[in-house]
């Protein structure tokens, strides 16, 4: 569908030119209609399906429309970091190019007191849309330099992000201060259980719009190793000597987890930087920069934080641990191949994790290929074709030298 086809105010359709913008993606298509019809939303879409635009169309075309004061708050949307956040503000600022009287406020934690004076001055002034996460803007409620009472559109974005990060009761504390009458928009990657309460709990009889997770890219390479715990550090050690590492994510599965590993790669004598919530947001300003501009070879991250990082041209993703589900491990690889470049995607696997992998590749259609491992690392578990194999050999199981666990001194493992 082209974006003539929906009913988008002209100046928007003017900035959607100048960006290139033709033919709608499909969450934009199904989305955009009933946002425009006042209608409160559910979307589920992952990432990189164009979801940012499909609510900020809609809401920027019906605030250039008017109708809306000038000196309130008419749109809050909520952010689960402060990365994503950034570009958020940075996609409204393309698609409000000629919205002259509309303005914006990205608010988000880890700056220092100047900012925040400037986002309270921003908010206090009228900002017709404020960015913010949730922390953030809590800390801002509960001082009273921000008024809720006239906002017309609320928008979630990356709303299991949120929940995930402990988020649910701010989110349900801002939605308290929010006008009886007014839109709520809430996109999602996934729809679990808490998701789906939180949905009942703010949107009224919502559109839900839900689009099936797309298979990886096929210019993703993907393929897997068959490994014991303490193997994986000794195959990631291994790749990097065959071939130097660079534009190179590794997911893992916890934070303590992350800190660690990124230590062990930095000893090993490789450029790494861990990305973790327990840095301060100077800090991960300043990882993310070294990264973006490749004096940083390698980043370490969990998907929580990960989930802000937009930049098209990483060569290779690892994983570290295998993803709790499918949806999540088409986000992980979905960072490598893009803008039609090529990419590889490679995942360990352990003998307590073959049943979250085994999910993965129903889900793809195809067994994923398992590397070989260089003997000198020792057995390697076997791959059961079935919740129930118990490594008995045949056709698409994978076997090591034998049935032990690799040797390792105890020392090493607490390591």
């Amino acid at each position: 569908m082209d974006f003539y086809d929906l009913d988008l105010n002209d100046y928007v359709l003017d900035a959607l030119d100048d960006m290139n913008f033709t033919d709608t993606t499909p969450i934009q298509e199904h989305a955009i209609p009933p946002i425009l019809e006042g209608r409160d939303v559910m979307g589920v879409a992952q990432t990189g399906t164009g979801k940012t635009a499909a609510y900020l169309l809609p809401v920027l075309s019906k605030l250039a429309d008017g109708g809306y004061p000038k000196d309130a708050i008419n749109c809050v949307i909520m952010s689960p970091t402060r990365e994503l956040a950034q570009q958020i503000d940075s996609a409204m600022q393309g698609f409000a190019y000629y919205l002259d009287d509309i303005s914006s406020v990205a608010v988000y934690g880890g700056n220092d007191g100047v900012r925040y004076e400037q986002e309270k001055r921003a908010m206090q002034s009228g900002a017709d849309v404020v960015i913010a996460t949730p922390g953030r803007l809590i800390s801002h409620l509960s001082l009273g330099n921000i008024d809720l009472s006239r906002v017309s559109f609320f928008i979630l974005d990356e709303a299991d992000r949120m929940l995930d990060m402990g988020f649910c009761d701010d989110i349900l504390l801002i939605a308290k201060a929010l006008p009886k009458e007014h839109q709520t928009i809430m996109f999602s990657a996934t729809m679990p259980g808490d998701i789906l309460s939180l949905a009942h709990s703010i949107l009224r009889n919502p559109v839900e719009v839900k689009l099936a997770v797309s298979k990886p890219a096929d210019n993703i390479k993907q393929s897997a190793y068959l490994c014991y715990e303490p193997q994986k550090l000794m195959v990631v050690k291994r790749m990097f000597e065959e071939e130097p590492p660079h534009r190179v994510i590794i997911f893992v599965g916890s934070k303590k987890k992350t800190k660690e590993l990124a230590i062990s790669i930095i000893r090993a004598g490789y450029n790494a930087r861990a990305m973790h919530s327990d840095l301060s947001q100077a800090e991960r300003d300043d990882v993310m920069f070294g990264f973006r501009s490749g004096k940083i070879d390698i980043l370490v991250a969990t998907d929580i934080v990960a989930r802000g990082i937009d930049i098209d041209d990483i060569a290779l993703v690892i994983n570290f641990d295998v993803p709790r589900d499918e949806e999540d491990y088409v986000h992980r690889i979905g960072r490598t191949a893009r803008a039609g470049r090529g990419g590889k995607a490679v995942t360990f696997v352990n003998d307590k994790d073959m049943l979250f992998f085994r999910q993965i590749e129903r889900f793809l259609g195809k067994e994923i290929y398992k590397e070989k491992m260089p003997e000198e690392f020792g057995e390697t578990p076997a791959y059961h074709s079935s919740p129930r194999s118990k490594g008995h050999g045949g056709k698409g199981r994978y076997r090591g030298k034998g049935r032990g666990k690799p040797h390792h001194n105890k020392k090493k493992e607490q390591n």
